[in-house]
């Protein structure tokens, strides 16, 4: 059964388009989204856990003119991908079919949509998907995590990072560079990096031992610079964090 993405900014004709969606049979699931962008980063999610992951999208259901990035050109960065979804376009217009073809659409169906044809778009979509090759779900790489741009997924080296800040269910990721923010809780990046050298100083803090330039104490209260930051270490971490120093300075 495919797991399906329905896009157009127009939204009646998305919501009919995911009502025709759920009532199929072959569609396990069906999501909506109002821009090429918006479904971009609903695609993006799925790139940890790979194709076969949890949030994966076996096809994308796409009209073509929209505002923005509109349909030919997410296409063309889907194509992009090691995997990518398959497409079928959902269009009022005529006049893009032999660009949509050149893209390799499974198909190309022409509003108003009738049950019928969409159907017959949806067989097909199901009929490659089944033939296509099993592809062993990758672990996710360890040296790099990715993020999200401005609607472009680029991959952060775990080395570059310097620390990451606690924001309720995502974390702000710092590097020499910039900042970004992910989808994923500290406590759970603090369990995936903990071999890699990053230790908890505080509730919202986690750092990497690396880049830490000092140790600082004030009367009682306990500091590391990172970069040019100065953060604050919790009294629980401040003795752990004081001994995994002392034992790295020693090697």
């Amino acid at each position: 059964m495919l797991r399906a993405l329905a896009v157009d900014d127009e939204r009646p004709s998305l919501e009919e388009l995911l009502y025709l969606l759920n009532a199929d049979p072959r569609i396990a699931a069906v999501e909506g989204a109002g821009d090429a962008t918006e479904a971009l980063r609903r695609i993006n999610r799925a790139l940890p856990s790979g194709p076969g992951g949890p949030d994966a999208v076996d096809v994308v259901f796409l009209d073509i003119q929209m505002p923005g990035l509109d349909g030919l050109d997410l296409a063309r960065l889907l194509g992009q991908f090691a995997r990518p979804p398959l497409i079928v376009f959902v269009t009022a217009h005529e006049d893009f079919a032999v660009q949509a073809f050149d893209l390799k659409a499974v198909d190309y169906v022409l509003k108003p949509v009738r049950r019928e044809r969409l159907a017959e778009a949806v067989r097909r979509a199901d009929r490659l998907h089944a033939a296509a090759p099993d592809i062993p779900v990758s672990e996710p790489d360890p040296d790099h995590l990715p993020v999200e741009l401005g609607g472009v997924t680029r991959f952060v080296a775990v080395d570059d990072i310097t620390h990451v800040e606690a924001r309720g269910d995502y974390a702000r990721l710092h590097t020499g560079t910039g900042t970004h923010l992910v989808r994923i809780p500290l406590s759970a990046l603090e369990e995936r990096w903990r071999a890699r050298g990053f230790v908890r100083i505080h509730r919202r803090h986690l750092v990497a031992l690396r880049h830490i330039g000092e140790l600082r104490l004030d009367a009682g209260s306990v500091s590391v610079l990172v970069g040019s930051e100065e953060l604050q270490v919790s009294r629980r971490h401040a003795r752990e964090l004081r001994d995994l120093l002392m034992r790295r300075t020693a090697r």
